[in-house]
């Protein structure tokens, strides 16, 4: 019994190490973006385009928060909300708005819950602002962070991230300004995730 035992240790011992040493493959879990962007050198960038009315983005959203709990010291997750239209463009004034009141956190679940849960839809000012203030924001901080330059420089960023990375869907991961991955269910998605950033940082210490 102790043999068989000892045995079974061995074989998931084996499997186990031979998951955590999979490699990401090419054209199936991640391609290459051609050509690539800028990214933090310091450390290994995540970007994620998102929408909060995308559903997709709604189902890999827990699973993406739960991978940043334990995310490596040595990788940054950016969000970065996606306008493909202009009824996107109030959301992604909101979340940089919310993110420079240090509001971003709180209000993020509820977002996603408000267009994905509650049938919400907030496409324009007056629908966001009502919204957040349900939810604890100061109305004229708010209204102000949403109306200020910064915050509309900072849309414009995202527009032109959107056109530069060749981002035609939601969600879309990007490691390193090189590497994306999309089009995978939510759990491939954190898998191919965690593969291609060891992929990242083995070119990291080249």
């Amino acid at each position: 019994m102790k043999s068989l035992i000892s045995s079974l240790v061995v074989a998931v011992t084996l499997l186990v190490g031979g998951a955590a040493l999979a490699e990401p493959v090419l054209g199936k879990d991640y391609k290459m973006l051609n050509p690539a962007q800028p990214a933090n050198p310091r450390k290994i960038e995540v970007l994620e385009f998102f929408f909060y009315g995308c559903s997709h983005c709604y189902h890999l959203h827990p699973k993406l928060s739960e991978w940043e709990k334990t995310m490596p010291k040595d990788v940054e997750l950016i969000f970065v909300p996606t306008v493909f239209r202009e009824s996107w463009e109030p959301m992604a004034s909101a979340f940089y708005a919310l993110e420079s009141l240090g509001q971003r956190e709180q209000l993020h679940d509820a977002l996603f819950r408000a267009w994905n849960e509650e049938n919400i839809a907030l496409i324009d000012e007056a629908k966001v602002t009502d919204f957040v203030v349900k939810h604890g924001v100061d109305r004229a901080k708010f209204a102000a962070a949403y109306n200020s330059f910064s915050m509309q420089s900072k849309v414009t960023r995202a527009k032109q991230m959107i056109r530069s990375y060749g981002i035609s869907g939601t969600p879309t991961l990007v490691v390193d300004g090189k590497y994306m991955i999309e089009g995978l269910q939510p759990e491939d998605t954190i898998r191919a995730l965690k593969e291609v950033i060891v992929m990242a940082r083995k070119e990291h210490r080249k």
